[in-house]
């Protein structure tokens, strides 16, 4: 796994506190109200809503939420307008940033992800100067004995599948074959934790405890912002930084 992605397991597993597990629902609630908006609030015609309430049922948020957000985005309800776009940028050490807005105000937005690029040592660039170090790709966390999740994970069409010490693996597909093999893996009985798009960067930068600290300050900072949806990061670490920062 990437950096980002180690870390981002080290943080479920590690849990949240009331506040940010509250602000958590509210951002997937957010996606789902968007896809709703934009693809009608079926799910079995709209893949983009199936996986927003996927994401959000994988994070324990209650269906009450999910059906009030998607109510919301069909217009049964009233609902923000929201907009989506992308910060691109810089922190410690040249890790690209690229980070997804879902906001009603982008005036509030880009104040708020500017200043908090400045406050932790980053900076942003113009559009366009880190975008392209991301590709959109599928990603499913799941759970199993190696030789099955491979053999069902490469059987179904997955790009690769990248073990990890807990017994999670990250499969990556092409963005148009997530739910195909998600569903394949589900009638093999793998344990599936999370399927959803991601942003999988082309080159990472390797970067020591020192570094990676601040990295992952900036990440903590930019996603505890109610406009901002996800962050990507291009930033690895050998897992022994990683266990040390996981400890402080």
């Amino acid at each position: 796994m990437s950096g980002h992605s180690k870390w981002a397991t080290i943080k479920r597993k590690k849990g949240a506190n009331d506040a940010k597990r509250g602000k958590l629902f509210a951002k997937l609630c957010k996606a789902v109200e968007i896809a709703a908006r934009q693809g009608g609030g079926n799910p079995e015609g709209n893949a983009t809503l199936a996986q927003a309430i996927a994401k959000a049922r994988s994070n324990s948020v209650p269906m009450d939420n999910i059906d009030r957000a998607i109510k919301r985005g069909s217009g049964a309800a009233e609902g923000a307008d929201y907009e989506e776009f992308w910060y691109e940028g810089y922190g410690a050490g040249g890790v690209a940033f690229y980070v997804q807005i879902l906001t009603d105000n982008r005036n509030r937005a880009s104040s708020d992800v500017r200043a908090t690029f400045s406050r932790n040592g980053g900076a942003l660039g113009e559009p366009g100067s880190v975008g392209y170090l991301f590709e959109s790709k599928g990603q499913i966390l799941a759970k199993g004995e190696e030789d099955e999740v491979m053999m069902a994970a490469l059987d179904a069409g997955a790009e690769d599948v990248r073990p990890s010490e807990d017994g999670v693996f990250e499969i990556i597909t092409a963005s148009s074959d997530l739910f195909s093999v998600h569903d394949a893996l589900a009638k093999n009985g793998i344990d599936i934790e999370s399927a959803e798009l991601v942003q999988i960067p082309s080159t990472t930068v390797a970067v020591d405890v020192e570094t990676a600290g601040k990295v992952l300050r900036l990440i903590d900072a930019l996603e505890d912002l109610d406009d901002v949806q996800t962050v990507y990061a291009n930033f690895d670490v050998d897992d022994a930084v990683m266990a040390q920062l996981a400890e402080e």
